[in-house]
């Protein structure tokens, strides 16, 4: 069975791996392991959360599918390997955090050093086949993170949630923005970015509501 392993999230989301839908998508997932191409690799399904734990969360930014070509996806949403050229959203997240904070544009495009300082990289759906986008769309997946984002709401205080184009904005529809700051954008996708993702500031509004709250900064 496929589950999350980091103590933090395993506490949080317990319960969850006992119900009917994440059982059958449990067997679901196995199954394609073992006779199609499907990424991200296997030991990496969960990374965004053994890579910020719960405890540790400040901010949370939601993906919609993995990457489906070979060696791009790695478990945490809009990221890519060292060595793995940008996709064109990455790209663009990486101009408009250059014109946001005055930062050079970095060679990697892995989003790693994000996560370590508590940004979930949350993906929708948390697995995908080779050059099949969507191919594990409801599945159950979005159940499931469903079910994060609401759990981090509930449960948290003073959390940044990042939600770039309609699907993302959809997504996060339940969290409580009496208490979190939501920061609603265009996508970084080539086909929109110019529609207000450009400019929208991102990455310096999430630094402000942080410090404003005694949080420490991302460094992005």
């Amino acid at each position: 069975m496929i589950l999350i392993h980091e103590s933090s999230w395993k506490k949080v989301m317990q319960d969850e791996f006992g119900k009917p839908y994440f059982k059958k998508l449990s067997e679901f997932v196995e199954k394609e392991y073992e006779n199609e191409t499907i990424y991200p690799i296997r030991q990496d399904i969960f990374k965004a959360f053994e890579s910020c734990p719960f405890n540790k969360l400040k901010v949370v930014l939601i993906g919609q599918d993995p990457y489906h070509g070979p060696g791009q996806a790695n478990g945490l949403c809009f990221s890519v390997n060292d060595g793995i050229k940008k996709p064109p959203s990455l790209q663009n997240i990486f101009k408009e955090l250059q014109s946001d904070l005055n930062t050079e544009i970095r060679e990697s495009g892995c989003l790693q050093r994000w996560a370590d300082q508590g940004v979930l990289l949350l993906n929708a759906t948390l697995t995908v086949a080779a050059q099949s986008p969507g191919a594990h769309q409801n599945k159950g997946w979005e159940e499931f993170t469903d079910q994060v984002i609401q759990r981090i709401s509930d449960l948290k205080e003073h959390v940044v949630f990042i939600l770039w184009g309609a699907y993302a904005q959809k997504k996060g529809r339940k969290i409580n923005e009496g208490k979190h700051l939501v920061i609603k954008s265009a996508h970084p996708s080539p086909l929109s970015a110019r529609r207000g993702f450009f400019g929208s500031k991102p990455f310096s509004n999430t630094n402000a509501f942080l410090k404003s709250y005694g949080k420490e900064e991302i460094k992005w």
